[in-house]
């Protein structure tokens, strides 16, 4: 009788959310998912139980070349010196030799 008591009480502690996404979207996140032993279900209630844990949101943004918003404005001023800067290298090696020094 206090199995049901409790099984009853934790079912009614929980709450139901929905999510709109498109099926591409869903069906390649399935696939992830299920290689990994989880549903998606699952997988919301981890992320979920992670941002209350630690108070974050607990994953890396990454832009569709997998570089974090950091590493991609890094990137951008390492593409803008390099534009500004006049240096020309004639081999890999004095390129190397000069990133080196």
């Amino acid at each position: 009788m206090q199995l049901q008591y409790t099984q009853i009480m934790a079912t009614l502690n929980k709450t139901q959310i929905q999510v709109r996404i498109d099926r591409k979207t869903k069906n390649g996140a399935k696939k992830v998912l299920e290689s990994l032993g989880l549903d998606i279900s699952s997988a919301v209630k981890v992320f979920l139980r992670q941002v209350h844990i630690t108070g974050t949101f607990p994953l890396e943004i990454r832009d569709a070349n997998g570089l974090s918003k950091t590493k991609a404005n890094e990137l951008r001023e390492s593409i803008k010196d390099a534009e500004k800067s006049n240096e020309i290298f004639s081999s890999v090696k004095t390129l190397m030799k000069d990133l080196k020094s």
